[in-house]
């Protein structure tokens, strides 16, 4: 799926200035109720440690609920997005305009505000697949739509559960798309709706331990330059054991005033390419290409290490490897994962 080609389809219409519920007409797609949540035996992972964090769940039922990955608006007039400190993990992955977008995936916290909620992309698929959990977003152009729901994933956007999402006044539209997943939880339960329990995606080191990858040395902040919309600087917080997160020399933080931040960042250089849409100001609207390989820098314990990043298929899970070709082990906790363009500029101090 990493080789979808749009460019047929985007002679039929450009993407949305919203690009949120009502951005396009809703596909005719059916989406059909599944059984009852499977039981922890469809996994491997031990059912008192988190698969995304290596950590254990504060509440032992949360192991049996599957993911839910919501897309999350980070144009500016978003700022602060809500519900972000509570995911397991964070992809970033960039969109037309050189902004880029999230895709925020929960387990084993939840987030009882959680947006602005925002579109489906042609990157999300090939992302979302292995943890075939729900989705949660608001729209999107068909054959992103079409894509999401043939990756195995669990449609709980507008189109599915319409009575879960609300937008605030206060907010500028479409910057303004809220829901929780709570409420995307009982609503999926309430509708017949569940889907797969995720895997393990990262290897994981014993807590406290530092970071052994080869190669590996100290680091006080990263820069990732994206685009001229996306220049991301991550700062190490040596007391707290986090890498906290600014965005165009702004620190990005939530409604309660704290930073944003990951145990765990790592950073994907991918191909990017053209689907073939534009958006209102003429901007392409991109794909990043997650299946593949290519190279990764990693940032765990206040150190950096360089490696490779390997994707065999969609349904596959990201493996990561040091530059000697050792398995990458990160340290228990939440992980930011950023699919740069191939050619990006990036600086350590």
């Amino acid at each position: 799926m990493s080789n979808r080609r749009y460019l047929a389809l985007a002679v039929m219409g450009i993407i949305g200035a919203s690009c949120g519920a009502g951005s396009a007409s809703a596909p005719t797609t059916t989406v059909t109720s599944q059984a009852s949540l499977p039981s922890t035996t469809s996994t491997t992972i031990a059912k008192d440690v988190s698969p995304l964090t290596g950590l254990p769940f504060g509440n032992p039922a949360d192991a049996r609920r599957p993911v839910i990955m919501a897309k999350i608006d980070n144009a500016p007039q978003a700022w602060p997005q809500s519900g972000l400190t509570h995911a397991d993990v964070i992809y970033e992955e960039m969109v037309e305009g050189g902004y880029t977008r999230y895709m925020a995936v929960f387990q084993s916290q939840d987030a009882s505000v959680l947006g602005p909620i925002r579109s489906v992309r042609a990157s999300d698929a090939d992302i979302a697949s292995p943890l075939a959990g729900f989705f949660a977003y608001s729209g999107g152009i068909p054959a992103f739509v079409t894509d999401i729901r043939n990756s195995g994933i669990t449609d709980v956007g507008v189109y599915v559960l319409g009575g879960a999402y609300y937008r605030l006044s206060s907010r500028p539209a479409p910057h303004n798309l809220y829901t929780s997943t709570t409420t995307l939880y009982a609503d999926a339960k309430k509708a017949g709706l569940s889907a797969k329990l995720p895997p393990k995606l990262f290897e994981f080191r014993k807590a406290g331990t530092p970071f052994a990858a080869s190669g590996v040395q100290p680091i006080s902040s990263f820069r990732v330059d994206i685009s001229g919309n996306a220049n991301d600087l991550w700062s190490w917080n040596s007391s707290g054991g986090f890498w906290t997160r600014s965005t165009n020399g702004v620190l990005q933080k939530n409604p309660q005033g704290s930073p944003e931040s990951a145990t765990n960042v790592i950073i994907e250089f991918v191909n990017y390419t053209n689907t073939g849409f534009i958006d209102p100001a003429g901007n392409p609207v991109p794909q990043a290409h997650s299946v593949g390989s290519g190279n990764a820098i990693f940032l765990s314990g206040g150190e950096e290490a360089a490696g490779t990043w390997s994707k065999a298929s969609e349904h596959a899970v990201t493996t990561f490897t040091d530059s000697s070709g050792q398995p990458i082990k990160l340290a228990p906790g939440r992980t930011w994962v950023e699919f740069a363009p191939i050619g990006t500029q990036t600086s350590g101090s």
